[in-house]
């Protein structure tokens, strides 16, 4: 499957808690991976509905299925996955997304899960992936950092291509504050093959957040809406949108230039359906934008393209001794006050230089990103002669950095070119 070559709308499925909870197959408090064991005919039964109804695409029951939602279950992640991968190839169905959720748990400056343990954990399912998936779909994520590291993941452990999709509010960005614009430029950068929107709310009310995905996206968009908000009516979720509403809704969805179409919460074979016959009598036009050179942060993004940029340049080492204090006992209240300060005065991007000969630069740049994209929102620009401390920084970064720099020596574009590439960042030339 080559996402960046479609020549046509391509359909997921709609969702299967939803059919789950409708044919009362899950008990509350049950582990929906759990049923790829123990209902594994009525879950291909789920996927065949889905499939007469017009989906090119079944998405794995494996959403919950990392190490720490299965704990205590009895099965392992590798268990699970493999499992949930034959349950949904026994239904036929064209193409078999693996679906990844996140963790549960907030990453760093967050919560207490760091980087690298999210990565190790969606690492572990990626590893455990069959070979004749066909791609990878990482949804309803909320923070930038945690599907990054999630995209990692699968980018340095499989070849399949990946689709990313974040879950936003009412108000247009995530739970953690990240906007449409930024997420897209981030992880298109970082070489999902399809990025968009799932979740969240009904297809009207995600307009909006679609305008701005669309806007800046090189690579196809993904939206998945929810049946509308739910409500609890006799004990039952249940969701206010009807199938031909929806329908209609996702045909304005679809003018905007959007590639790849499914449902979330509350939609059901009917929904997808209803989009199918619609979208058949329909032409498939590519709409994808042209690269347009940003750095973003978690929250914030930066066109290079519009106007003048001021990079502030104080957090640096040389000439400051209180700085040099800071990097010595790692204590970086300093650094991260100055960070502060110079965004209060103008700056639009933070040159961060903490090269020190004493201390252990891999370990203090990685520290003081983390710290300082948790209070700031400024995008960053990364400023070291030392690769790994460039690389380690680059890994925890919730965006797209600048690099400083890279000359025409051969030692420096050897080192620094393949980190910019592989992170997705943009780099200063000498």
């Amino acid at each position: 499957m080559d996402l960046k070559q479609l020549n046509d709308f391509l359909m997921f499925d709609g969702a299967f808690g939803t059919m789950l909870q409708k044919k009362n197959l899950i008990k509350l408090g049950e582990l929906p991976p759990v049923l790829n064991f123990t209902k594994p005919d009525e879950l291909t039964e789920i996927f065949k509905e889905y499939i007469a109804a017009g989906s090119d695409v079944v998405t794995t029951n494996t959403f919950e299925a990392n190490r720490f939602k299965l704990e205590g279950s009895g099965y392992s992640v590798e268990e699970v996955v493999k499992q949930a991968v034959k349950v949904a190839k026994n239904s036929g169905a064209k193409y078999v997304a693996l679906d990844i959720g996140p963790t549960g748990k907030l990453v760093e400056p967050l919560g207490p899960l760091s980087f690298d343990e999210a990565y190790e954990a969606f690492k572990e399912i990626v590893v455990a992936a069959p070979d004749d998936i066909d791609v990878f779909i990482l949804e309803t994520f909320s923070d930038l950092l945690e599907i990054k590291a999630a995209l990692l993941a699968v980018k340095e452990n499989s070849t399949k291509p990946v689709i990313c999709s974040m879950t936003y509010n009412e108000d247009g960005r995530t739970f953690s504050g990240t906007d449409p614009i930024t997420a897209t430029i981030t992880l298109q950068n970082l070489g999902a093959d399809a990025v968009g929107v799932n979740c969240s709310l009904g297809p009207d009310d995600l307009i909006p957040v679609v305008e701005k995905i669309v806007k800046v996206a090189t690579v196809p968009v993904i939206v998945q809406a929810n049946a509308g908000l739910p409500k609890i009516v006799n004990g039952k979720t249940t969701y206010t949108i009807t199938p031909k509403e929806y329908a209609e809704s996702v045909s304005k969805i679809v003018d905007l230039g959007v590639d790849i179409i499914g449902g979330c919460c509350g939609t059901t074979p009917e929904y997808i359906q209803l989009i199918r016959e619609a979208l058949n009598k329909r032409e498939y036009i590519k709409k994808h934008s042209k690269f347009i050179p940003a750095v973003t942060s978690s929250t914030r993004t930066e066109f290079l393209n519009e106007g003048v940029h001021v990079i502030g340049e104080r957090i640096n080492p040389t000439g400051r001794e209180n700085l040099k204090e800071a990097l010595r006992t790692g204590i970086y209240d300093p650094i991260i006050a100055e960070g502060l300060k110079q965004e209060r005065e103008g700056a639009n991007i933070l040159d961060v230089n903490v090269g020190l000969p004493e201390i252990n630069e891999v370990e203090a740049i990685k520290k003081i990103v983390t710290e300082l994209t948790g209070v700031c929102p400024l995008p960053l620009q990364l400023d070291t002669t030392n690769p790994m401390a460039l690389e380690a920084a680059l890994r925890v970064y919730p965006g797209l950095p600048i690099v400083n720099s890279v000359n025409g020596t051969e030692k420096s574009m050897s080192e620094v070119l393949p980190l910019v590439k592989r992170y997705g960042a943009l780099v200063i030339a000498l």
